[in-house]
């Protein structure tokens, strides 16, 4: 255990640090309001207590992640790969289902989702590979790195299936080799390529999807096609928020969450409820926190000291901004809804745990930009 010098707390990133605690506590008091019974007698569920509980662990977790050194997870990323896509295929196996999707593994106390961790996971090993590459700009389309981080965890997770994760790590593919630099003539190759394949791949992937995967996609072209049926959440979602119009109902005074009108209130639709109690106003006080967060990480990947930090801050920080927008606009019905739950505050321990490691990282890197305890 490496001796903490005192500097590690007059270089640490408070306020990164700050940014998260104060958006994990506004999810935690949400997640409270949204669980709460519609009669005062019934029991309130645990899901907030749970959540405190998991947010003391990811604390506790991203002060370790801060106290080594960031290239310990360049040494040990492939390793953590190899582990990360084992669990995706133990967890098509074994895993248990939930709502037609098998992304769960059972550990007894707890259960875990193999697809959350594995996202940071990706970010760590790709980031370290294309670091690795040279040229910079590539010339070349390196085939062995599509396969390995494009093609075989796409698979894997859309096979559980999840959408919004297959989705998100391809995102995550695509800026990060922009990030790394492509020489033109592969991104007009790529897109030449992408634009022929284009309908060809859209129709395979149609068919493969599940029912209520589709559902989603025509509830989100024609939320009115079944206003009682597939379109029930997005249409309930715009309800809650709307009805908060510009200082909301208040805290504790939101109706659509307690009563059981949104469905998924406390994870996956968790803005909407915020959005009814706190309106347009907290809305913006909200996003404004997560947009300075986004551009920490931003200025964070600019001081970092080698491509491989670099790399990974743009990757960890474009994973916090995709799942913001696509759970943003999933709410206000401009997104089909594909099960991405907001950073750091939808309900979600692995989520949560996950996420603050993450966060971790970006402090690491940031951090140590100087240099600490290592000659």
């Amino acid at each position: 255990m490496p001796k903490i010098d005192r500097r590690f707390f007059t270089t640490f990133d408070w306020f990164t640090f700050s940014l998260i605690i104060l958006i994990s506590i506004i999810g935690i008091l949400t997640i409270y309001s949204a669980t709460r019974p519609p009669i005062e007698t019934t029991n309130h569920p645990d899901f907030y207590i749970k959540q405190i509980i998991w947010l003391s662990i990811s604390i506790l977790a991203l002060l370790m992640t801060a106290c080594f050194d960031y290239s310990l997870f360049k040494r040990f990323s492939y390793i953590l790969y190899i582990i990360g896509i084992a669990l995706l295929i133990i967890v098509l196996g074994l895993g248990k289902t939930t709502m037609g999707a098998q992304r769960w593994l059972n550990l007894g106390i707890f259960s875990f989702q193999p697809s959350e961790a594995f996202k940071l996971i990706f970010i760590i090993a790709l980031s370290r590979y294309l670091s690795d590459l040279s040229p910079s700009p590539l010339r070349n389309i390196p085939l062995k790195g599509i396969i390995i981080f494009g093609i075989i965890p796409v698979l894997l997770i859309i096979k559980q299936p999840d959408l919004g994760t297959s989705i998100l790590i391809l995102s995550l593919f695509t800026i990060l080799f922009l990030s790394k630099g492509v020489s033109k003539r592969i991104i007009v190759s790529v897109l030449i390529i992408g634009l022929i394949s284009a309908p060809f791949l859209g129709d395979l992937a149609w068919n493969n999807l599940k029912d209520y995967q589709k559902n989603r996609i025509i509830a989100f072209l024609d939320p009115e096609v079944d206003p009682s049926g597939i379109g029930y959440h997005i249409n309930q979602s715009k309800i809650t928020i709307g009805s908060g119009n510009l200082f909301g109902k208040g805290y504790l005074k939101g109706t659509q969450g307690s009563l059981r009108f949104l469905p998924e209130k406390h994870t996956d639709f968790i803005f909407s409820v915020f959005a009814e109690e706190w309106g347009f106003i907290g809305c913006i006080l909200l996003i404004s926190l997560y947009l300075m967060l986004f551009l920490r990480g931003i200025n964070t990947a600019i001081l970092a000291k080698d491509e491989f930090a670099k790399l990974t801050a743009i990757g960890i920080t474009t994973m916090f901004f995709l799942y913001f927008f696509v759970n943003i606009g999933m709410t206000l019905g401009m997104m089909p809804i594909v099960g991405v739950p907001l950073p750091f505050m939808s309900y979600g321990g692995t989520a949560l745990l996950t996420n603050f490691i993450a966060a971790g990282i970006l402090i690491n890197i940031r951090m140590r930009r100087f240099q600490l305890f290592y000659p």
